[in-house]
């Protein structure tokens, strides 16, 4: 019997037993429960993919045949089968294995993931690049149904199914994504599982027919002649084989020698396929099993009981903001919220208990989302677009052409923006603002606590015309002390007089800016701090003004490309104004994942580091005294 120790690579896994194999997933499971406890992460899809996950190693022979996981929110186990046992404990650490598949960690891992949708146009890519060179490895696309609402998917699918390349589509259907599926495909998938038996039932079929004395086997030969003939009398609507792919399923996704079996035969056919399988969300982990959301991305939690280990009472950003939205929604009936898949992770739980029918969840499907709000603002809604800042990109044309083109009220939520921490490269908000900034029409605000969050939100759903309201992830600043006010457009908020130099912060690097002006002042420098509360429109009576005293610093989580520390150089440039200014930002690259603090001191997004670079920007000596926090502070 072989332990899960002693595999090194997916080669370990062949020849197994099915009965050997079975245990080697309890195994797995174990140690994906035991790591994700203390370190979070994407449990409930993983410990639902570990007999897929061994079944696909077992078959093919990876790498050099290239499977692709969608999304990789399921790719744990294949982690742990290449190589990487020892070191799983690191996961989503700062310096360990990443939450995704990272081509620089592994050879097995064939592209680097962490978005939806996208995996059968980039199996397809791969399929007919192997054909032009006369090379003969599988390509095999392993997709959720909840990537499957996403529009690239159809895309993808439309494509690769009329094009006759050789390649396999595993749909992991689990009948979730992040919250549940919603939307047609998901219908349609309920319908499939419904007809777990159809392979069954399809041999008894055929079976009776051809033992029929005279009629039977010519009845048989007729229904065959007819592509799909059976499946059709059997079932209707098998829509896969209309798309051009040979349709296979549906198999137990916990069954591995059920998947072996279908995954050989596909491996010999020289044509599309795609292969449903259908795995429990959480499998092997009762708290999982019974509550999907919940244990989707969990933080650290107590194996034992399924409780998350609390962090303090204060709200995170993303509640302060479900909580303004149902407070608003109290007052006007225009309001409604879209989201994309998110309703938990966006804070939209309780608006949509209260307010079911203002509420709508469209799937992994952001450019819809932005489109159908548009449809809703001008109908005379006033819709809230609650989406990721790393997701919202995958909606840009549509917020370009649909909403700001036509000037529509559409209110986007951008959560998650700036630092987001474990997730990494392709969950950290860091281009929210470049790629917001600049479209005519657009306003731009960023709250410092969840006070101004609030205003913000009432705010924006007044205006009547497209606003962004950016803030990051986790837990907010301030308190709940009032009802939410309007916020004068395009004005800033100076915190802190200083005569050497001005801070202009925006949104969660208001605080950090503040401290950083105190540690200044043990130094003797005197550095205000302004809440710039806006990117477009700039207060530019308050930055000339500052400009006028000194150097100005800005300070921003996002890259410096196209950012708030660009509007500002814009903005002085255009009204003539001669003045140095130094820039704090995100750096221009992809960020590795790790914890928020980690991350931010490793890009000089706290106070010290602030501090530290006006130190050194006013051409004062840097010391550790000098950079030491103030009492109490």
């Amino acid at each position: 019997m072989i332990r899960l120790d002693q595999v090194r690579s997916p080669g370990d896994l062949k020849g197994r037993s099915v009965q050997e194999l079975t245990s080697l997933a309890g195994e797995i499971r174990d140690r994906i429960i035991e790591t994700v406890s203390r370190n979070g992460g994407h449990l409930g899809a993983s410990l639902g993919a570990v007999e897929l996950t061994l079944a696909l190693h077992s078959v093919f022979d990876s790498p050099r045949d290239k499977i692709i996981w969608d999304v990789g929110h399921q790719a744990y186990a294949h982690k742990l089968v290449t190589g990487r046992y020892e070191r799983f404990g690191t996961l989503r650490k700062f310096g360990g294995l990443s939450g995704f598949p990272k081509r620089s960690e592994s050879p097995h891992d064939i592209f680097d993931t962490g978005h939806a949708s996208n995996s059968i146009s980039v199996a397809l890519g791969l399929a007919i690049a192997r054909d032009r060179a006369g090379e003969h490895y599988n390509v095999i696309s392993v997709i959720g149904d909840g990537a499957l609402t996403g529009g690239l998917a159809f895309e993808g699918l439309n494509n690769a199914g009329r094009s006759g390349t050789k390649i396999i589509v595993v749909l992991n259907d689990n009948s979730m994504s992040i919250s549940r599926n919603v939307g047609g495909i998901s219908h349609y998938l309920t319908r499939l599982r419904m007809a777990r038996t159809y392979t069954r039932a399809k041999a008894r079929f055929e079976q009776i027919l051809g033992d029929l004395p005279r009629f039977g086997p010519r009845l048989l030969a007729f229904l065959k002649r007819f592509r799909g003939g059976i499946k059709y009398l059997l079932f209707p609507g098998t829509w896969f084989e209309d798309l051009g792919f040979k349709y296979y399923g549906p198999v137990d996704g916990h069954d591995i020698g059920a998947m072996q079996e279908v995954f050989a035969r596909a491996r010999e056919m020289d044509r599309p396929v795609l292969i449903h399988v259908i795995t429990k969300k959480g499998k092997g982990y009762p708290m999982a099993e019974s509550f999907p959301e919940k244990f989707h991305g969990p933080g650290p939690f107590d194996v034992e009981t399924g409780e998350l280990y609390s962090s303090g009472n204060t709200p995170t950003w993303s509640e302060v903001f479900g909580e303004a939205m149902v407070e608003m929604a109290e007052k006007d009936p225009a309001v409604v919220a879209v989201t994309a898949a998110m309703m938990d992770g966006t804070g939209l739980s309780e608006f949509a208990r209260r307010f079911p029918e203002r509420f709508f969840d469209v799937g992994i499907a952001e450019g819809h989302a932005v489109s159908f709000a548009a449809g809703l603002a001008l109908g005379g809604m006033k819709p809230v677009v609650a989406i990721y800042s790393t997701f919202l990109q995958r909606a840009y044309d549509q917020i370009v052409e649909d909403v700001c083109l036509q000037n529509l009220g559409v209110v986007f939520a951008v959560d998650r923006a700036g630092v987001v921490g474990e997730d990494g490269e392709t969950h950290q908000g860091a281009f929210d603002l470049s790629y917001l900034r600049h479209i005519p029409g657009m306003t731009v605000m960023a709250p410092a606590d969840e006070t101004e969050l609030k205003d913000m939100l009432r705010t924006a759903l007044e205006m009547g015309r497209p606003v962004a309201i950016r803030y990051p992830r986790g837990k907010a600043y301030g308190e709940k002390s009032r009802e939410a006010q309007l916020v004068p457009v395009g004005r800033a908020r100076v915190l802190v007089e200083g005569g050497d130099v001005t801070i202009f912060a925006i949104g969660a690097m208001v605080y950090p800016s503040v401290e950083a002006s105190k540690i200044l002042e043990r130094s003797g420098v005197s550095c205000g701090v302004v809440n710039a509360r806006f990117v477009k429109p700039l207060d530019i009576e308050t930055l000339l003004s500052a400009a006028r005293k000194g150097p100005i610093v800005t300070v921003e989580e996002n890259v410096p490309e196209g950012g708030f520390g660009g509007a500002v150089l814009e903005a002085l440039a255009q009204a003539g104004v001669t003045c140095q200014v130094l820039r704090i930002a995100m750096p221009s690259r992809f960020l590795e994942h790790g914890a928020q603090s980690v991350v931010r001191e490793m890009c000089g997004l706290t106070a010290q580091g602030i501090a530290r670079e006006i130190l050194r920007f006013l051409g004062q000596s840097v010391s550790a005294e000098s950079l030491s926090t103030v009492q109490g502070t």
